[in-house]
């Protein structure tokens, strides 16, 4: 279902109330709108249709809140019918930011326990390894269901080459285990963050999360 820009305007004029779900019924529909796709309660009234509001700013992207007593609704812009983020190819969707810093957390939670074990010699399997590999790999596959612009792809591929670069790290450093040379790691506590590797990741996860945060796509060689 497409919604002109015109009843854009008339359903932003009208917000939720007890009176009006008393009368109605409302119902859950599908909308497209200047791209955006999602679903949202549809209450009709008097022959038209009045989208809730929330859902509205949600489908959109936009934002809402309060000012000085009065609800400040901001959509996205416009030209010619085309949604403001064809206007910026580097734009982040606000789903595939959460599910971004998501996967940061993720990673750090599998690089930071393992970089523990290994620098005070505790026993380390690759079955609890695989445990924070597999949590990882599945944030990183909700990333990819969410993708949506140009921007999103261009991002999820640095996200990917990040894992891919924890995934690396987490081998070696199992492999080292296994042949007992994981010990150069413990005498000196700058031993493991000094390994190349290591400065690559840290680096690429400290250029990613204020990217994904603050929801403008910029590429680094760290990511790389």
């Amino acid at each position: 279902m497409r919604v002109s820009h015109s009843l854009l305007l008339t359903c932003v004029a009208v917000v939720w109330s007890g009176a009006i779900g008393a009368q109605v019924q409302p119902q859950s529909k599908t909308f497209v709108i200047n791209g955006h796709n999602g679903d949202a309660m549809v209450a009709r009234i008097n022959g038209r249709e009045y989208i809730d509001v929330e859902a509205l700013v949600s489908i959109t992207n936009g934002s809402m809140g309060v000012q000085n007593g009065a609800t400040i609704l901001t959509l996205p812009a416009t030209q010619g019918g085309v949604a403001s983020s064809s206007a910026d190819p580097n734009r982040l969707s606000r789903e595939f930011m959460k599910a971004g810093i998501e996967e940061i957390t993720l990673l750090r939670e599998w690089a930071s326990p393992l970089a523990t074990a290994i620098q005070n010699g505790f026993p380390v399997t690759e079955s609890w390894v695989a445990g924070y590999r597999e949590k990882a790999a599945g944030g990183l596959r909700s990333a990819s269901a969410v993708t949506s612009t140009a921007a999103d792809q261009s991002a999820l591929a640095l996200l990917s080459n990040e894992f891919n670069l924890v995934e690396q790290w987490s081998q070696k450093l199992l492999e080292a285990r296994k042949s007992m040379s994981a010990g150069k790691y413990a005498v000196s506590p700058d031993a493991l963050r000094n390994d190349p590797l290591s400065q690559q990741i840290i680096a690429c996860a400290q250029f990613l999360g204020p990217i994904l945060s603050g929801g403008t796509f910029q590429d680094d060689a760290s990511c790389h």
